[in-house]
């Protein structure tokens, strides 16, 4: 796989496919994938550029000189994938655009990542994570009343990582049964679009799209956070009219409010969430904290904890892996997903490239014929 990538969204697909054995050939400017020089957060390296480009191999090309086009295109031709996420056209000025690619390769799978696709009216745009999550509507829906604000992580970069490498799989298995490759395009706005698909029918059907709750739910109740007698806030999910009988039950100890008209269905719950959170909440004041989780335990109600992120670092069900780079190693959270394949580096941590760090062996392994 060769993959022309900065930032966030080209390097998190490849990243995918590395973590499941693919080589991954990463093509960097002369001073480096800009995600690089985010931070120094990581061991002294940027926290995105640790957390995205184990197992790689680096190269550094200049895509503006025949010597290293022609090099990218003897790598292309051995590939199964190529990957970029430069900036609209930019492949195609620099000779290597998908259309041109797949006439040349037709095994060849092609993934260009953008931030609003190829035409239309923004697709020349420069379209940052931030900036997405704005034109997206997604921070209109995110966080309590108030001024607007980000969401935490870049969500909309992720994403559209996550997509793409979804995608490529996909073709893959397509290339693997017929022999045919295939041409990608994923854009931030329309990976975000896609995300938005509830908030948008609440608006196209019912006239009106969700507002922003904090921690509660615009559909469910009581769903959100409730403070405690110590002070501490839990949060809770009561995701059927079940549920909120059995809450009622054993955790608040006011059965007949399960089957009060006002709060015996969720959409009068959250019809009438005011008055439902009141309920909920006058009961979790009373009591501590380790006295509600136990009984919530018990009843075997969601609940969990509003953690900071040393919160999360603690976490006894956080699961951890240890990359190499050449100063030392980086503890990252594990993968999302777990395979029963073999770890593909073997007993050996996955490890980050130094830019140019294989720049003379690739310089020599796709050397032009003599």
């Amino acid at each position: 796989m060769v993959s022309v990538e900065q930032a966030v969204a080209g390097p998190l697909a490849s990243c995918r496919l590395a973590d499941a054995g693919a080589r991954v050939i990463k093509i960097e400017r002369a001073e480096g994938d800009f995600s690089r020089g985010y931070d120094a957060a990581a061991d002294g390296l940027a926290s995105y550029f640790a957390w995205l480009n184990r197992g790689k191999e680096s190269i550094v090309l200049d895509l503006k000189g025949d010597e290293d086009q022609a090099m990218l295109g003897r790598m292309v031709a051995q590939a199964d994938v190529c990957i970029q996420n430069l900036a609209v056209g930019a492949a195609k000025r620099l000779g290597f655009g998908s259309e041109a690619l797949r006439q040349q390769h037709p095994r060849l799978v092609t993934c260009d990542i953008s931030g609003y696709g190829p035409t239309g009216p923004y697709a020349d745009m420069k379209a940052y994570d931030l900036l997405v999550q704005a034109e997206s509507g997604l921070v209109s829906v995110s966080g309590a009343p108030g001024p607007l604000g980000r969401v935490g992580v870049s969500v909309a970069d992720i994403a559209t990582g996550e997509a793409a490498a979804r995608a490529i799989s996909q073709a893959l298995v397509r290339q693997a049964r017929t022999g045919e490759g295939a041409s990608i395009e994923v854009s931030l706005f329309s990976t975000m679009a896609e995300w938005m698909t509830v908030p948008l029918l609440h608006h196209d059907y019912l006239g009106h799209g969700p507002q922003r709750l904090g921690l509660a739910h615009p559909s469910i109740a009581p769903y959100g956070g409730f403070t405690t007698a110590d002070g501490t806030t839990l949060l809770i999910a009561v995701q059927s009219d079940r549920e909120w009988a059995t809450l009622c039950e054993k955790v608040l100890d006011r059965p007949e409010l399960a089957h009060h008209p006002r709060f015996a269905t969720n959409k009068a719950r959250v019809a009438n969430r005011a008055e439902t959170d009141e309920a909920v909440g006058e009961v979790f004041a009373l009591l501590p904290t380790d006295a509600l989780r136990d009984k919530l335990t018990k009843s075997r109600m969601a609940f969990g904890a509003v953690n900071d992120v040393a919160g999360l670092s603690a976490h006894p069900q956080l699961d951890r892996i240890t990359v190499t780079h050449p100063d030392g190693t980086v503890d990252l959270p594990a993968p999302a997903t777990t395979a029963d394949w073999d770890n593909p580096t073997g007993d050996t941590a996955p490890t980050l490239p130094a830019l140019n760090q294989h720049g003379p062996q690739l310089r020599a392994e796709f050397a032009a014929p003599k």
